[in-house]
């Protein structure tokens, strides 16, 4: 059984890996000068490869179902004992898994090991031209030509484009008669119309983001936000800007809230201020709010409530405290663009899986041709699970491609 893997990522070595255990030969193209490149930047560079938490409702795009019959396959458990076979000692922060060491370039060199052991032919710097399938896949490139009795497409979509993804296994899909959906950038930054956020550049506080598509709220989450002159950045944000992406490729009208308290109602926080003001009467307002917001983020606030830094506290009316207790409590913005795919972690959208087959990730339109990774219209949350659909779908790939 011969193999051809187009792809040197995290699915396309853990599919090569997988078939070459079950006696195929495997040859794993990469268009790059080396494989895993786009693993080394994962989890800010120590690799969060998986995380205990795992379950469907942590992905997006595909049908329940069908992630799940992947992730049935090879779960985070059957990735914890794949990487500690390969040498990796696992710790775990929260749920998340890292390499002990906290180096992706570990779990990256023990997928190089093993594949090197297994015999697996790596060539780097493979630009392909062309596929023909007859009896069998041939697979041309600025090199030559290489043939296969199982093809598997890893190549990955178009985030992170430095790294390698580039978009080019979207085109491949679609020449094997696949529907693609069109990809948007996910996790990652996003662009508000506020001028007042440039004063802010740099800011981080506690807080959640609630997106609203034209007037509907889509998506919410809570951790850590940050400002910058561009807009928003933060895993919060990141969260929820698949469905903002989404919405903008569809000319929606996008808007995002910021509390910054999420901690009080609207009422409560109204109180706590008239509260804090009678205590704190003698304090101007930028005073007023130190102890609750970095400076930089007090005076944005306090502007955008046409409230003066210098006004004393005594001096602002019952209206002044409704007023700021709504901005801090609801703070909107018009999200007018993402950050692009060059900046984002993964891309929304791609292969239909409707197309393919949930319990061995073969092609219903062509027989004998297998997909793996973000190639696939499946992206998950921050958090390692990502990784995790790297790790399930290339091996389901790789091991039902192997059988005979």
């Amino acid at each position: 059984m011969k193999i051809v893997v187009v792809g040197g990522g995290a699915s396309g070595m853990t599919a090569a890996i997988t078939a070459a255990k079950k006696g195929a030969k495997v040859t794993v193209l990469e268009h790059r000068d080396r494989v895993g490149k786009k693993i080394l930047s994962t989890g800010n560079g120590r690799c969060n490869f998986t995380n205990l938490h795992m379950s469907a409702d942590c992905f997006r795009g595909a049908s329940p179902e069908f992630i799940t019959g992947v992730l049935s396959q090879f779960s985070e458990e059957d990735t914890l004992r794949f990487f500690e076979e390969l040498g990796i000692l696992a710790k775990e922060k929260n749920g998340c898994i890292y390499p002990y060491s906290e180096q992706a370039s570990a779990v990256l060199d023990v997928l190089r090991f093993q594949m090197e052991q297994l015999g697996v032919a790596v060539r780097t710097e493979e630009q392909i031209s062309n596929i023909f399938c007859k009896e069998n896949f041939v697979v041309k490139t600025n090199h030559g030509s290489y043939d296969g009795d199982r093809l598997i497409l890893a190549c990955g979509g178009q985030a992170a484009r430095s790294t390698g993804s580039d978009g080019s296994g979207y085109v491949l899909a679609k020449a094997f008669g696949h529907n693609v959906i069109r990809p948007v950038p996910a996790l990652v930054q996003l662009c508000a119309k506020d001028l007042m956020f440039p004063g802010v550049a740099g800011v981080r506080c506690d807080g959640q983001v609630t997106l609203y598509v034209d007037g509907e709220p889509v998506a919410s989450d809570r951790g850590e936000l940050q400002l910058t002159e561009y807009g928003i950045s933060g895993i919060p944000v990141f969260q929820v800007s698949r469905f903002a992406a989404k919405a903008l490729a569809l000319k929606r009208q996008v808007f995002a809230s910021l509390n910054f308290l999420p901690d009080f109602s609207e009422q409560r926080l109204y109180y706590y201020f008239l509260q804090r003001a009678v205590n704190q009467s003698w304090k101007t307002m930028e005073q007023f709010l130190t102890g609750i917001f970095p400076k930089k983020l007090a005076v944005m606030l306090l502007k955008k409530v046409g409230l003066s830094v210098m006004t004393k506290a005594e001096a602002c009316p019952a209206s002044s405290w409704k007023g700021l207790a709504d901005v801090v409590l609801d703070y909107r913005m018009p999200i007018t663009d993402t950050k692009g795919f060059d900046s984002a972690q993964v891309c929304a959208g791609g292969v239909d899986t409707r197309e393919v087959d949930e319990h061995t990730l073969e092609s219903r339109l062509v027989k004998n041709l297998y997909f793996a990774g973000e190639l696939l219209d499946v992206d998950g949350i921050c958090g390692g699970y990502n990784l995790q659909w790297a790790w399930s779908s290339g091996y389901v790939s790789g091991f039902h491609a192997a059988e005979e």
